[in-house]
C-alpha cells in the first residue's frame, strides 16, 4: 500500500487522510498543505499521511476481487499505523475519511479492541454514516468499474467532471489538479483511471438486505466513537441524508454538523471554506501544542 506523506516524520501529531471508494491519496493535497502551513504558523509539528487504499493510485491489485471490502481495508490501514508508530512515536492521532475513508475510520474508532497506536483524537466524517442511501449506492455502481481509456487527460477529466456534479462547483485548474493523479498512462498511448476495475466486484454484490445488516453493525461501532467528532455534509448528497446526518447528532459522539450548499456527494476540501472546517477543528484557536 502507498502513502503520500506531508510535513515532519517524526512529529508526534499525526493526521491521516483516507479517500472515497474510486479516488487516491493525492485527493487531499490542498488540505494537508493548509494543515501544514497552520501548524507552522503557530510552530507546530505535524505529519500528515494520505493513502492509496489498496486497488487505487499507487497501490497494488488484489488477485482475489472479493478481498476489496472493509475487513481488508481495516487491516491494512492498522498495518499502516504500526509502521508510521515504529518511524516515530504517535502522541496525537486524528482521522479525515471522505465517505469510503470515513466509514473506514468509523470502523478503527468504534472497535475499542483494535490495536491502535494511540487513542483516535478527533474524527472528520465527509459526508458519510452509517446509513448509506440505496439510490447512491446504485448511482455509483453505474459507472464504478467503467476505467477508460481516454484519449488524453483533459478527456478524462472532463469524463470524471460529468459523473461527479455532487463534488460541487471548482474552477477548470481546481478539477484538472484533482483529476491528474486519477488518470494513467497506458502503453497504447491513451489513459485510463488509476484504479482496479475489479473493485466494482465485491460492490455489485450488495443487495438491499446486506445493505441493511452493515447500517445495523455500523450504528454499533458508531456508538462506541469516542473521538471529537465533527460530521461533514454537502446539502444536496444523496448518500448522507439529512435524517442521517440529525440522527447522528442525538447519539454516540454527538458530532458538530456543517453543511455545504451547493455541494452534493462529496465535499472535496478544496473549497476554502470547507478547508477551513477541517483547520479550524484539528488546529482550533487557543489550543496548546
Amino acid at each position: 500500500m502507498a502513502c503520500w506523506q506531508w510535513g515532519d516524520a517524526a512529529a508526534a501529531h499525526l493526521v491521516v487522510c483516507v479517500h472515497g471508494l474510486s479516488r487516491q491519496g493525492r485527493d487531499f493535497d490542498v488540505l494537508a498543505r493548509a494543515l501544514l502551513a497552520r501548524a507552522a504558523a503557530r510552530g507546530q509539528s505535524l505529519r500528515v499521511v494520505c493513502p492509496d487504499v489498496v486497488g487505487r493510485g499507487e497501490s497494488d491489485w488484489l488477485k482475489e476481487p472479493m478481498g476489496y471490502q472493509f475487513p481488508t481495508y481495516v487491516g491494512d490501514m492498522l498495518t499502516l499505523l504500526g509502521t508510521l508508530a515504529q518511524q516515530a512515536p504517535i502522541g496525537r492521532f486524528d482521522w479525515v475519511g471522505t465517505s469510503m475513508g470515513g466509514l473506514i475510520g468509523l470502523m478503527l474508532a468504534g472497535a475499542p479492541d483494535l490495536p491502535l497506536p494511540a487513542p483516535l483524537r478527533r474524527l472528520v466524517l465527509n459526508d458519510v454514516g452509517p446509513v448509506i442511501e440505496w439510490q447512491a449506492l446504485q448511482r455509483i455502481g453505474q459507472y464504478l468499474g467503467k476505467s477508460g481509456p481516454f484519449e488524453s487527460v483533459e478527456a478524462g477529466a472532463a469524463c470524471l467532471r460529468a459523473l461527479a456534479p455532487g463534488f460541487g462547483p471548482h474552477t477548470d485548474a481546481q478539477w484538472l489538479a484533482l483529476s491528474r493523479p486519477m488518470l494513467r498512462a497506458r502503453p497504447e498511448g491513451d489513459w485510463r483511471l488509476h484504479y482496479d476495475p475489479a473493485i466494482a466486484v465485491p460492490y455489485a454484490a450488495v443487495t438491499p438486505e446486506s445493505s441493511a445488516q452493515g447500517e445495523a453493525l455500523l450504528w454499533q461501532l458508531y456508538d462506541r466513537v469516542k473521538a471529537d467528532t465533527l460530521l461533514l455534509r454537502g446539502a444536496e448528497s444523496d448518500l448522507l441524508s439529512a435524517a442521517t446526518a440529525s440522527a447522528m447528532q442525538a447519539r454516540g459522539p454527538r458530532p458538530r454538523l456543517l453543511e455545504f450548499a451547493g455541494v452534493g456527494h462529496a465535499p472535496t476540501l478544496v473549497a476554502d471554506d470547507q478547508v477551513a472546517a477541517v483547520l479550524d477543528f484539528l488546529l482550533p484557536a487557543g489550543e496548546a501544542p
